[in-house]
């Protein structure tokens, strides 16, 4: 399998991918912002259609659109009292705009389904240097607001009484997932990429006590299923995001039945 240059490519940018997902995923869960990351998803789809039309890769596009929607979308769900309805309507409006990009571009459906469910198989080298280097930016992001970030998503109430910058914390964190979402989209594509960012980290919540052990089998789990996805979409032919969905799945089931018959 690895002889082949693609595959070689597709594992080292999904190793980072998965990684990037994992570390992030953990707080996501923990500010539940689940319904933000699958927001931003859509978003994303958005971003991706746009640079298609206008000519550049979907990644950039994706990445802008993110990084404006993540800023615009956190803060509206933060001051809104109709926080769902505002959410519904922000994601109606950009798949809305995707379809439409997508349609004016004149793009095939292949390009539509790539940008909607990955294509992480036909990752080219340069392709894996800009996905290194976004999950390398992003993990450091994380460990520079490590301190104030494990406070503030975990005892929000703890972290604004000793003082702690939570505007300026939750805004690095809207960046963080931002650019999370534009990468691991990149394997699961834009419909899907909220998979990465929620159950693994949903998965080690079970198991981890601490903030550095769901971390670590948070990423553990991100890894077994993009690696297991990788190969058995090798193998079969089959598309790597229905293995890589269906593992994450399984798994946190495994977890969630173990812990049910733990605490009756």
């Amino acid at each position: 399998m690895f002889q082949y240059e693609f595959m070689r490519y597709a594992f080292l940018a999904s190793t980072f991918i998965a990684i990037t997902c994992g570390v992030v995923g953990v707080y996501v869960v923990a500010r539940s912002y689940a319904f933000l990351a699958h927001t931003l998803s859509e978003i994303g789809f958005a971003g991706a259609a746009f640079a298609v039309f206008i000519g550049i890769a979907p990644l950039w596009g994706m990445l802008l659109f993110t990084l404006l929607g993540s800023i615009g979308v956190g803060e509206l769900s933060l001051h809104s009292d109709q926080k769902e309805s505002s959410i519904s309507a922000i994601s109606a409006l950009f798949i809305g705009l995707g379809v439409l990009f997508l349609a004016i571009s004149g793009s095939n459906s292949r390009y539509a389904t790539n940008i909607l469910f990955g294509s992480i198989i036909g990752v080219d080298k340069q392709g894996v240097i800009q996905l290194v280097v976004l999950s390398i930016l992003v993990l450091l992001l994380i460990i520079l607001v490590a301190r104030s970030l494990n406070f503030d998503s975990f005892d929000h109430i703890g972290a604004v009484a000793h003082g702690v910058h939570t505007g300026w914390v939750g805004i690095a964190f809207l960046v963080a997932l931002a650019m999370s979402v534009a990468i691991g989209a990149q394997i699961v594509g834009s419909l899907l990429v909220f998979i990465l960012l929620t159950l693994p980290s949903s998965t080690a919540r079970y198991i981890g006590k601490t903030i550095p052990a769901m971390i670590s089998w948070s990423v553990f789990f991100a890894l077994v299923g993009v690696w297991a996805g990788l190969y058995l979409g090798f193998i079969t032919n089959w598309p790597v995001t229905f293995f890589i969905a269906t593992i994450e799945v399984v798994i946190y089931l495994i977890a969630y039945s173990i812990h049910v018959i733990k605490h009756r």
